[in-house]
Parts: C-alpha cells; sequence; structure tokens
C-alpha cells in the first residue's frame, strides 16, 4: 500500500484517534472487562445463592449487562480525561512537582560563648 500523500497546506498527514474515537476504545474496553467480572461474579453469587425466579440465563445476564455498563460508562469518561491535551497550568504545576529538589547542609546552632 503506497504512503498517504503529505500536504504543506496541512491537508493530508497522520492524525490521532479523535475523541470520540478515544470514548468509544475506552467503553468498548471497560464494556468488555465489565462483562468477564460480571460472569465471574454472577456466576460465583448464582452457584452460592441460586439463580431465584428468573432462571440461570436470566440472572447471569443482568450481572454481565450491570457490570458491563457500568464499568464501560466510567471508563469511557476516564479515557477521554486521561487523553486530553495539556493545559499551561498543568504542564506547569506537573514541571513544579517534578523538579529536582534542593537540600542543603545542615547548620550547626550557635552556643552562647562563655568569655
Amino acid at each position: 500500500m503506497p504512503p498517504m500523500p503529505s500536504s504543506s497546506q496541512g491537508g493530508g498527514g497522520m492524525r490521532g484517534p479523535s475523541t470520540f474515537d478515544k470514548w468509544k476504545m475506552g467503553a468498548m474496553l471497560g464494556g468488555s472487562v465489565g462483562l468477564i467480572m460480571g460472569f465471574i461474579f454472577g456466576g460465583f453469587n448464582i452457584m452460592r445463592y441460586g439463580a431465584g425466579p428468573n432462571g440461570v440465563g436470566r440472572t447471569l445476564g443482568q450481572y454481565m449487562l450491570g457490570s458491563g455498563a457500568t464499568f464501560g460508562f466510567f471508563m469511557s469518561i476516564g479515557s477521554v480525561i486521561r487523553t486530553e491535551a495539556m493545559s499551561p497550568q498543568s504542564a506547569e504545576a506537573f514541571a513544579r512537582a517534578r523538579r529536582q529538589v534542593i537540600i542543603l547542609p545542615r547548620q550547626q546552632p550557635r552556643r552562647p560563648r562563655d568569655d
């Protein structure tokens, strides 16, 4: 496959994923992790307490969908927040927090002279 043509006017070239793409990626990742966790915890609770009046499939599905939706929601928000561009104030605060510490030698207290 030939490389994409780049132009000097800024029309071509590689671009990163959009905010919506990051949101979708976080939702998919969080949803899949949530589904697996819901399967594990739901299966454990069904074995421990029984399926109840809804049956095994419906009870396990409720666990899986509930945890998948919840974890996917928070993961999508977190991935968008985490990958946003850094503002000048946060860049300055990060640089201030990461600066090298200056350690001064300890000064001995002066004793009164007995003259």
